[in-house]
């Protein structure tokens, strides 16, 4: 084999593994989502791209993506851990009893007029239906929970349906960002 066949062999070579790598990096630990709606506003907005982390278990108030009922994913707040009893009540969150903040709301909140940005609710008057949230499921809520379907209408999400947490702003450029908590 002559040197220059040889070379353009090796470029072959290298560009097959970055392929391979890149697609194992994507199938394994990460891929990208496209936001579509207002549900999750004002913390994410239509159109925004971000990274999904397909390694860890999800923790309260992490952002996921799950595969919803309805086929589609859907990107949501985890409010509710296996065994935890939820309750909204003036506006307010209770997790077993204790009252959370919930400061990526506040903004939001004020530019609701004085009005409650999530009406008051029990577990049992969701769609989940029982006092807590069944073991191996979350319950979930879009951060503009006057126009989000989420855990109160589709009921607790399994965990086997989490795609993974997400808290990577990429595109558009202006917006790039790390979401915390």
């Amino acid at each position: 084999m002559g040197k220059s066949k040889k070379e353009i062999f090796e470029w072959v070579k290298a560009f097959a593994v970055a392929i391979i790598l890149a697609f194992m990096v994507r199938a394994i630990f990460l891929t990208p989502i496209v936001v579509d709606g207002a549900s999750m506003n004002p913390t994410l907005h239509h159109k925004d791209r971000m990274l999904v982390t397909k390694i860890g278990e999800p923790k309260r108030f992490d952002i996921v993506v799950f595969h919803a009922p309805d086929g589609r994913d859907y990107i949501k707040r985890v409010i509710g851990l296996p065994g935890d009893k939820i309750e909204y009540k003036n506006d307010v969150l209770y997790i077993n009893g204790k009252a959370h903040e919930e400061p990526y709301l506040e903004d939001y909140k004020k530019k609701n007029n004085g009005g409650p940005l999530t009406d008051s609710f029990t577990l049992k008057e969701t769609a989940v239906g029982g006092e807590t949230v069944p073991k191996g499921h979350l319950f979930v809520l879009g951060d503009n929970r006057q126009h989000s379907t989420d855990s109160r209408e589709i009921g607790a999400i399994p965990l086997d349906k989490i795609i993974g947490k997400t808290n990577i702003i990429y595109y558009p450029i202006k917006d790039m960002k790390i979401i915390k908590k």
